[in-house]
């Protein structure tokens, strides 16, 4: 009786896009989004063997990291898995084919968040470490800092036993050109990276927690040591129980600027509470004039919806202020999604109500 109570004055109150009720299920719930990059993605630049290509591997990653969920694992565990795979394939620029900085060398960000705790590890102008994931979750578990840099994390990377490699494991002939391209003055900075891009994962596991996580190579060609908002917490990655878990990919320098990841995340926690005080408007008095029920934030999420909203609406903010890119999320609610502002994106995400699926272009799922 609550429940056909609820959803009628949810709809005669709130609107459809507004407002939902939370399932009271004992099925455990989880969800996961992934990315690879956002840019001028179209079909005229990709070959149909790259698009297969590029399909599989995202395939491949959203169903590692959808195992874990499966069985009852952690969002920060199926995050780290999702990420290493990606880091893993040269066609990312992220770990194996990572960019080359204005001096020919490599310097890899990365950072990683558990909203369940708003425990955070963050590495930036890295090399010489396999995985950088790896060694962000290493800061954020095993040292008091939330963020190192350059020799300093190394060498914390070595003292951690994290596998090693030679400078020229992260190059590919396509990266080379890319950078010899850019110094020979063919292309710009701004035309360089137009496929291939930062990686990164956001999940909610079955207990409620939720997990995010970037990796990247940075821009080609980037000098002075140049950082961007892969690794900086609530720039380029957060994570909230509360709220949300959030991974960047774009042009860093303007995700800095608006502080993209926090953003949108508290605009969600700040939300909620509002629309359980509009719906509670909406219920009937009792003989005495007072509200026949009390609502309670366990009977309410935000819809799809309004959680689109919310994420287009900073994507909006970002093109203003000049910067392309996107971002993908997962809610507390068990809703996994993205918004970009460009061409396409590469992603993917899967929940267990079923939902699935991997997308390149703009004008796909």
């Amino acid at each position: 009786m609550f429940k056909a109570i609820f959803a009628a004055l949810t709809a005669m109150t709130l609107g459809s896009s507004a407002l939902a009720q939370a399932d009271k299920t004992d099925a455990p719930r989880w969800s996961i989004a992934i990315h690879g990059g956002a840019g001028t993605i179209n079909r005229e630049q990709i070959t149909p063997e790259q698009d297969r290509t590029i399909r599989s591997v995202l395939a491949k990653a959203l169903a590692a990291g959808s195992q874990i969920l499966e069985d009852g694992g952690t969002a920060i565990d199926a995050i780290t898995a999702t990420i290493m795979i990606l880091e893993d394939d040269p066609n990312f620029n992220a770990g194996k084919g990572a960019v080359f900085t204005w001096d020919r060398t490599n310097q890899l960000d990365s950072s990683i968040m558990d909203g369940s705790d708003l425990s955070a590890g963050a590495v930036a102008g890295i090399n010489g470490t396999k995985n950088p994931i790896l060694l962000a979750r290493a800061v954020k578990d095993h040292s008091p800092h939330v963020m190192l840099s350059g020799e300093g994390a190394n060498q914390f990377s070595r003292e951690q036993q994290l596998d090693q490699v030679s400078s020229d494991y992260y190059a590919t002939p396509y990266r080379l050109q890319q950078i010899e391209d850019l110094l020979a003055e063919k292309v710009s900075a701004a035309d360089v990276d137009y496929k291939f891009g930062t990686v990164g994962a956001v999940a909610r596991d079955s207990q409620g927690h939720m997990a995010a996580g970037t990796s990247t190579g940075g821009m080609t060609g980037k000098r002075w040591g140049r950082i961007g908002d892969s690794p900086i917490i609530g720039a380029g990655t957060y994570a909230d129980d509360r709220s949300c878990a959030i991974s960047a990919t774009g042009s860093g320098e303007y995700f800095i600027r608006l502080g993209v990841a926090h953003e949108i995340c508290t605009r969600i926690r700040m939300r909620l509470p509002e629309a359980i005080r509009e719906a509670q408007r909406a219920v009937p008095k009792n003989a005495d004039g007072n509200d026949s029920y009390v609502i309670h934030a366990s009977e309410f999420r935000l819809s799809d919806a309004e959680v689109q909203q919310i994420a287009d609406d900073v994507i909006a903010e970002l093109g203003a202020l000049g910067g392309d890119g996107g971002i993908i999320y997962a809610t507390p609610w068990g809703q996994a999604g993205y918004s970009f502002n460009t061409p396409g994106m590469y992603r993917g995400r899967a929940t267990s109500e079923g939902q699935q699926s991997v997308s390149i272009y703009g004008d796909e799922e």
